[in-house]
């Protein structure tokens, strides 16, 4: 038996009736899983620990030569932030970090600050998703190893996903754009792009990045559920 919660003004907010019990347990991880998980990085991408690379035939289908007429390459600008993301579980809308846990449990303050410019913004959030979904993307609010002029809001969002599955690119830009949520540069959509090639197609930041700071391309996000293979830096 877990210990139950009774709702307070703060859930009220994010969509929980007051009066309604909560379980330590969903309040603390709601998923029961990770809210993102890493991307693999192409060959001489800068690596962390916990990173991994990309396999040297996903590497070649990305950035090379495709398998066939239905692969589709899609090159995006590296979006350097936290990983955060927003749930809906059980009609609640919950701000989370990568780990799956509501973002105000964080040890990292700007992780607190997610959790409040969620809740601010949780109709546009409520209208996005739908039940059991959850975006996916990066809080800029402070620098890491890339610095921002930012001219939008500091959320980024890179994925809807439904569990493990993600949502096919095409859908996911009509989703977002409606309800006016901000995603990565798109630099290329098609055939497969070098990281070469790629870095020169970024040069200008689409998101205010400081030239010198900027790290080169180079992950690999994986395929969709209609063969979309991403060149992404987003993890």
């Amino acid at each position: 038996m877990h210990e139950k919660i009774v709702a307070g003004p703060a859930d009220v907010v994010l969509g929980v009736d007051k009066g309604q019990e909560v379980t330590e347990e969903f309040r603390k991880k709601p998923l029961s899983m990770k809210s993102y998980g890493h991307i693999m990085h192409l060959s001489g991408s800068r690596v962390g620990p916990g990173d991994h690379m990309c396999e040297e035939g996903q590497k070649r289908i990305a950035t090379e030569k495709a398998r066939d007429k239905y692969d589709q390459v899609i090159v995006q600008e590296k979006v350097d932030g936290s990983n955060v993301g927003v749930a809906k579980v059980n009609g609640v809308i919950i701000p989370l970090v990568r780990a799956g846990y509501v973002a105000n449990t964080s040890p990292y303050e700007q992780h607190h600050h997610f959790y409040n410019w969620a809740w601010k913004n949780h109709t546009r959030f409520e209208e996005l998703l739908q039940e059991g979904e959850r975006v996916c993307g990066e809080w800029l609010m402070q620098a890491h190893g890339t610095r921002y002029d930012l001219k939008h809001e500091p959320f980024v969002v890179f994925d809807l996903m439904m569990k493990s599955e993600r949502e096919i690119y095409e859908e996911f830009v009509y989703r977002v754009k409606k309800y006016d949520f901000i995603s990565p540069n798109t630099v290329s959509i098609g055939p497969p792009v070098s990281t070469e090639k790629a870095m020169e197609l970024v040069k200008v930041s689409g998101h205010g990045a400081w030239i010198r700071w900027r790290e080169p391309f180079g992950e690999w996000k994986g395929m969709s559920k209609s063969t979309d293979i991403s060149q992404k830096g987003n993890g």
